[in-house]
Parts: structure tokens; C-alpha cells; sequence
């Protein structure tokens, strides 16, 4: 499986100039922690939740700042056709929880978050349990 398989197709976006407050809202409308901000389909910055209410503590008037006053620049990516344990990599190597799935093209084709490596190794766990309790008839966990 590569990791283009691994986390969600359908990315929450938003552009770099929309307003904040409108970001925020898509953040709660569709339930996401982040939203990737892509200019001509490739991931130019993040939004976190995190970062907007941090925001509070540095601006006057919040909502109506751009998303690429307070995005992360420049967010580290991972290639589509990686291996699903990349992630794992790309975390120790870049501190954070999610990145963007790009192609060959740089172009932005799905997301894949610490959350989706941990359900992807508690699967694979399952299966290795699976063949354990199949091969150790006697075995009782």
C-alpha cells in the first residue's frame, strides 16, 4: 500500500487570501483540525486550528486577517507513492502531525495525519494477531 491510500482523497482547502474567519468556519463546517492552503492545486501553507486561536494574542481585529498572515509556509509533503511508514519519518524529521499528499507534479492528491499511521498500524496488528491465533491454536491473548 502506498500512502496515497493511506489518509482521506477529499483534502479540506482553503487560498492563502481568504479571511480567517472564513477558514475558521470551514474548519467547524466540515470538522477538521486543518485545512492545506493550495495556490494552483499545490499546498503553499497549513492552517491549523491552533494556529488561529493563537492569533488572538497577536491581532486586534482576528477574522479579518489573511490565512497567509498566520499560515505555516512552505509545509512539508509527502509523495503519493512513499511507503505508509514515511510518515512516521516526516514526523520525527518535521515535528508536526499532518501533511499533504503531492504527486509527481507537485500537485496536492490527499492528506495523511499521525492519526491515520496509528490506525493503519493498529490494522496491520490485527492481521498479525489474526495469523498468531491461527498458527498457536493453544494461544489465548
Amino acid at each position: 500500500m502506498s500512502i496515497g491510500k493511506l489518509g482521506p482523497e477529499n483534502v479540506v482547502t482553503t487560498s492563502p487570501d481568504s479571511d480567517l474567519e472564513e477558514a475558521t468556519q470551514t474548519l467547524e463546517d466540515e470538522n477538521v483540525g486543518a485545512l492545506v492552503v493550495t495556490e494552483d492545486d499545490e499546498p503553499v501553507g497549513m492552517l491549523t486550528d491552533r494556529d488561529a486561536a493563537l492569533a488572538i494574542h497577536d491581532h486586534d481585529d482576528v477574522g479579518s486577517l489573511s490565512v497567509e498572515e498566520i499560515m505555516a509556509e512552505d509545509p512539508a509533503t509527502i509523495h503519493a507513492d512513499d511507503d505508509p511508514l514515511a510518515i512516521s519519518e516526516a514526523i520525527a524529521e518535521h515535528n508536526v502531525r499532518r501533511f499533504p499528499i503531492v504527486d509527481d507534479d507537485g500537485n496536492l492528491t490527499g492528506i495523511a495525519t499521525l492519526d491515520d499511521l496509528i490506525a493503519t498500524i493498529g490494522e496491520e496488528l490485527d492481521n498479525v494477531a489474526d495469523t498468531i491465533e491461527a498458527q498457536s491454536p493453544d494461544y489465548s491473548p
